[in-house]
């Protein structure tokens, strides 16, 4: 869409995509728009992770460990294809923390939002949270921000794993620890 300016002024163009139209109730009127509860809830666990970090709290160590795998959400065709081809895996646990405690390599915590707003976990979210506790990671679900704080809390009490024996070393690869 172009607008020109008044008269006599110098002409103004401004193009605006066109918007699709909301879709329509069966009454005719528009549905209301999505609300992403879980993206909501989950940004306030991260930010309540981070204040419990600043007050010194055993929980807020965990802020520098944990992040977010976004792999959710709506993407047009050809950037999810980029994505797949890039790695983007179906089923990820939304909050991998790379600290290892009780024995654990790790903990991969899928986030739900708080019943009755929460979504059903999909099959490859639950074969991924399956898989990763095969191989050695805690693997959680939790449904809300209290269950996902209680985790988190309960997670940073457990003790440090230990690695036992030597670790390996890969002969491949670029030396980064380099100065």
């Amino acid at each position: 869409m172009a607008q020109q300016g008044a008269e006599g002024e110098g002409m103004t163009m401004r193009f605006q995509k066109p918007r699709r139209p909301r879709a329509l109730k069966n009454d005719g009127t528009p549905r209301a728009r999505p609300v992403d509860w879980e993206g909501q809830e989950q940004a306030v666990l991260i930010r309540w992770l981070l204040g419990e970090k600043m007050r010194g709290e055993p929980v807020g160590q965990l802020y520098d460990a944990i992040y977010h795998v976004p792999n959710g959400g709506q993407r047009n065709k050809k950037t999810a294809s980029d994505l797949k081809r890039q790695g983007v895996k179906a089923g990820v646990s939304d909050l991998p923390v790379r600290q290892a405690r009780g024995g654990w390599h790790g903990l991969y915590l899928e986030f739900k939002a708080t019943p009755p707003r929460d979504a059903a976990l999909a099959t490859s979210q639950f074969e991924w949270l399956e898989g990763s506790e095969y191989e050695g990671y805690c693997a959680v679900l939790a449904l809300g921000l209290d269950e996902a704080k209680a985790v988190l809390r309960e997670y940073a009490s457990w003790p440090r794993t230990q690695i036992v024996g030597e670790r390996l070393a890969l002969q491949n690869g670029t030396e980064w620890r380099k100065g």
